[in-house]
C-alpha cells in the first residue's frame, strides 16, 4: 500500500471518528495511542492530522498537538449558506441534458429517506447525486472537503420526524423543478432547503 493511499484512508477514518463522536468536540488527539490503534507510524498519521486541520475539522494547538474543533454556532451560520451556494453553482455547471436524467433517481432516494435508519447518510446520497454530473471537478472537490464540517450538526437537524417530512417535500420540489427544466427555480429551492436546515438547527 502506498503512503499516499494510506494517508487517504487515515483521513477518512479520523473524519469518521470525529463525525460519530468517538473523537468528541474539544478532545485532544493522542497521536501515540491513535497511531498504535490504527496500526500506522506517526509520520503518516501526522500528515493526515495536518490535512484535517487545514480543512477545519481539527485545530492545531501550539504545545498541545491537535484538538477536535469545538462546536460553534457561528461556524454553522457560515457553512450552511456556503454549501447552499456551492451546490447551486454545481447545478449551473451541469448540462441541461444531465440534469434532466436525475429527477427519478432523486425521488427514489427521497422515498428512502422516510424510512431510513440513517437520515443524514441518505440525505448525503441525494445531494451527492444532485451534484454528481457537475462538469467542474474543482468545485466538486471543494464541496466534498467542506461538507464534513457540517456533519456534527446534522444529528440535531434530523432529530425531528416532523422536519423530516418537510425536508423530503423540499427535495421533491427540487427534483420537480429539474423535471420542468427550471434551473433557476431548482437552484433557489436548493438554497432554501439548506438555509431552512440552519434555522431548525438553531432551535435544537
Amino acid at each position: 500500500m502506498s503512503k499516499r493511499l494510506l494517508r487517504g484512508e487515515l483521513v477518512e477514518e479520523i473524519t469518521a471518528r470525529v463525525l460519530d463522536g468517538r473523537l468528541p468536540a474539544d478532545a485532544r488527539i493522542n497521536e501515540v495511542h491513535l497511531a498504535a490503534e490504527l496500526g500506522v507510524s506517526r509520520t503518516p498519521l501526522r500528515e493526515a492530522l495536518i490535512g484535517l486541520a487545514d480543512r477545519g475539522l481539527l485545530v492545531a494547538a501550539p504545545g498541545r498537538g491537535f484538538l477536535v474543533a469545538p462546536f460553534d454556532p457561528d461556524e454553522a451560520r457560515r457553512l450552511y449558506p456556503l454549501i447552499a451556494e456551492l451546490e447551486a453553482l454545481a447545478l449551473r455547471w451541469t448540462s441541461p441534458l444531465e440534469l434532466a436524467s436525475l429527477p427519478d433517481a432523486l425521488d427514489s432516494i427521497a422515498d428512502e429517506m422516510t424510512a431510513s435508519a440513517d437520515l443524514p447518510a441518505t440525505d448525503d446520497r441525494w445531494h451527492e447525486l444532485l451534484t454528481s454530473r457537475c462538469a467542474n471537478p474543482h468545485l466538486l472537490r471543494l464541496i466534498e472537503q467542506t461538507k464534513p464540517l457540517l456533519k456534527r450538526y446534522e444529528t440535531a437537524y434530523f432529530s425531528g420526524r416532523d422536519r423530516l417530512a418537510e425536508s423530503v417535500a423540499e427535495h421533491r420540489e427540487i427534483a420537480d423543478a429539474l423535471r420542468a427544466d427550471d434551473l433557476t427555480g431548482a437552484s433557489a429551492l436548493l438554497v432554501r432547503n439548506w438555509v431552512k436546515a440552519l434555522s431548525y438547527l438553531k432551535r435544537s
